[in-house]
């Protein structure tokens, strides 16, 4: 048996990537050479280049040196059909494989992710087993691999940027090609990111809280029977709602106590997912319900622990961090999952993005508008202030009247796809183009909060995942589920609408997130309900910046976090829980103690993203400044040629973040727009 530190260091270290054999760099020289002589001058640079690439991933494995060159002397083509020939089939293969591995995986994960009965012990298991695990294995095994490699360039992500406005539609689809062969990921490594990932998920899902049980200070019941508040989602959301209700700053500031105790991992365990225990979320006191207001019938514990939830977030964080770092000695131009996903995936250098949110975070239009805020409540601000939302337009009517409303017309997830193409074409599509969609988007019955599950197959469908009540869909739900719309009308524009399915999608999440909010945005419009403020053009831009100050600061605690455990990759959980409640307060004390007047609140580390969404948040915030472009754009637009234009924005495929916001909008992505609408919104307020 391992000596225990032995034995630690050896599961904190990632297992070393092999190298290729030392004989390979002169055969690829040598096969460079013969590939000029066979084919002529004007190939060198390509066959210099293919040959090193393909080399720079072969192992011993696959054969020795002379199997090398003679793999490279078979498989490289020149210039002219026979290679557009070899583009054309990896384009229909990958689609194939991309396509029917998400059909598989969603139909796997079913169970675990949508509210189609009681969960079974296996449920998890399948929504584990990640059916592209082996994909790429089996592809470098087969030497598919290699011959995408040797005939298309692998690129960094200076010479995207650099060279990537210049470049032919053709020579972008060839440079993803390459991309799909930038690692060497063994399946083991992806299948233990895989159960990671399914486990923390699971554990999100199931991350309820009974607000009937939830007391105040003073120990008064706060909330309604029958509010079940998914963390942290649904306790956000109903602490937003809470403004301008009656009572409402004392349930406030219940719901971010509560949000508090999950961050400290201070909540008792007893609280999660229990409609039979009473919480005092300030004095942390956990009592048996009287049997009266209890939901479901269940009957009160005959006593309750006291004990905390025993570090299990961090648990699941520090799972997902091992499991990824796994991946690490076999992606030698990303060697961590940081510099993966701004150079690989976002393809925004980290810096800059820092730089962007930072911009927001300091802009004094971030003052001005928390001044505003003030002066509307009448009171001093305070952390829970962070998700202030009483800048969003005013529906024509309050929300217990818009969840009467949408649950009358969506009582179930089939009404809600049966209305499809009627609200698409209240969002501005053509009604032929909303009926295409329609039938190119599922709708589900999601048992968390809802997302969008894209296809990657041209004749399948992209499916929308949302949360309706036995009720039918409340407010709350029908605003999740106009984003997820959103997410969906991207992902089907983006893969039936490019020149190339090796271009599909969009340049990372964060476009995709802002063409979800594009639709969010339009919500009111659905409903036949338009805006009561005739200054809703005004208080939109304050929302937009106040949301973009919230989750830039998040998103900043989220990459501190990753920094963090790349230095203390032994780390155990409560070391994990300790570092990441004191980045929070760093954060916050940096950002937002001089705007929200307290210092070392924890807050801005309450996101369930951070538990199973690797390195996610920052795109959020991106998000909502690639959409303040974009709305400035599209506020240019006649609505009833909105659809048009999202369709001809969507297409253009995954570019860089830049080039694609160029096609776009006629700039590069920026955080201008969203603080000039904020500046426009404020000297027009104050010229009143």
């Amino acid at each position: 048996m391992l000596a225990p530190v032995l034995a630690l260091a050896l599961s904190a270290a990632p297992a070393p990537a092999p190298s290729p054999p030392p004989s390979l760099a002169a055969g690829a020289r040598r096969c460079a050479s013969a590939l000029v002589s066979r084919h002529g001058e004007p190939e060198r640079a390509r066959a210099e280049r293919g040959a090193a690439q393909a080399a720079s991933l072969w192992r011993a494995s696959d054969g020795d040196a002379r199997a090398f060159e003679a793999f490279c002397l078979a498989q490289f083509q020149p210039r002219g059909p026979r290679l557009d020939a070899i583009l054309g089939r990896f384009e229909a293969a990958l689609e194939a494989l991309d396509g029917h591995g998400v059909e598989i995986g969603r139909e796997l994960s079913r169970f675990a992710q949508l509210d189609v009965g009681p969960l079974e012990p296996v449920d998890a298991l399948l929504a584990a087993y990640d059916p592209g695990a082996h994909v790429v294995d089996d592809l470098f095994d087969g030497k598919l691999a290699f011959v995408a490699l040797l005939n298309f360039p692998l690129t960094t992500l200076d010479e995207r940027l650099a060279q990537g406005p210049t470049w032919s539609r053709r020579e972008w689809a060839e440079v993803r090609l390459a991309s799909r062969f930038a690692r060497r990921v063994p399946a083991e490594v992806n299948r233990r990111i895989a159960e990671a990932a399914a486990d923390a998920d699971l554990y999100v899902s199931r991350y309820d809280v009974y607000a009937h049980h939830v007391l105040g200070e003073d120990g008064a019941r706060l909330f309604p029977k029958g509010k079940r508040l998914l963390a942290h989602w649904n306790l956000r959301d109903e602490l937003k709602a809470q403004y301008g209700q009656e009572g409402g700053l004392a349930r406030q500031r219940a719901l971010a106590k509560v949000l508090e105790r999950i961050v400290t991992q201070t909540i008792p365990a007893a609280v999660i997912d229990d409609p039979a225990v009473d919480w005092n979320p300030f004095t942390n006191e956990v009592r048996p319900a009287p049997p009266e207001t209890i939901e479901g019938g269940a009957r009160p514990p005959a006593k309750v622990e006291a004990s905390r939830e025993p570090d299990a977030r961090y648990a699941k964080i520090l799972a997902n961090f091992r499991a990824a770092r796994a991946a690490d000695p076999w992606s030698p131009t990303a060697p961590t999952l940081v510099a993966r996903k701004f150079d690989l995936e976002r393809e925004i250098p980290e810096a800059r993005v820092v730089a962007l949110l930072e911009e927001v975070l300091g802009a004094p239009e971030i003052r001005e508008t928390a001044a505003r805020i003030a002066a509307r409540l009448g009171r001093p601000l305070e952390p829970l202030d962070l998700w202030y939302s009483g800048f969003r337009p005013a529906p024509a009517r309050p929300e217990p009247e818009l969840d009467a409303l949408t649950r009358a017309r969506f009582p179930t997830p089939d009404a809600f796809a049966r209305a499809l193409p009627e609200t698409l074409r209240r969002l501005g599509f053509a009604p032929d183009r909303a009926a295409w969609l329609a039938e190119r988007i599922a709708v589900d019955p999601a048992r968390g909060s809802g997302h969008a599950l894209g296809a990657a197959r041209r004749g399948d469908r992209a499916h929308l995942r949302t949360r309706v009540g036995p009720d039918g869909m409340d407010w709350k739900g029908f605003d999740i589920a106009i984003h997820e719309l959103g997410h969906n009308v991207e992902q089907t524009f983006s893969l039936y609408g490019v020149d190339s399915t090796l271009l599909a999608g969009v340049p990372n999440t964060a476009f995709t997130e802002a063409i979800a909010f594009v639709f969010q945005a339009r919500g009111l419009d659905v409903l036949g309900l338009p805006p009561a403020d005739p200054g809703s053009r005004r208080l939109a831009a304050l929302n937009d910046l106040w949301m973009t100050y919230e989750i830039a600061g998040v998103a900043l605690v989220d990459l501190g976090m990753w920094r963090w455990l790349y230095a203390h990759p032994r780390a155990a959980p409560a070391e994990l829980r300790d570092a990441t409640v004191r980045l929070a307060r760093d954060v916050w004390n940096r950002w937002y103690a001089p705007v929200l007047g307290a210092r070392d609140v924890p807050l801005l580390a309450a996101y369930q993203h951070m538990v199973n969404r690797d390195l996610y948040l920052p795109d959020y915030p991106l998000g909502h400044l690639v959409a303040a472009q974009l709305e400035a754009h599209l506020a240019t637009v006649a609505p009833d040629r909105l659809g048009a234009e999202i369709e001809r924005i969507t297409t253009f495929g995954a570019v860089t973040p830049d080039l694609w916001m160029s096609h776009a909008t006629g700039a590069p992505v920026s955080a201008r727009p969203l603080l000039d609408a904020a500046r426009r919104a404020l000297d027009g307020a104050a010229a009143r």
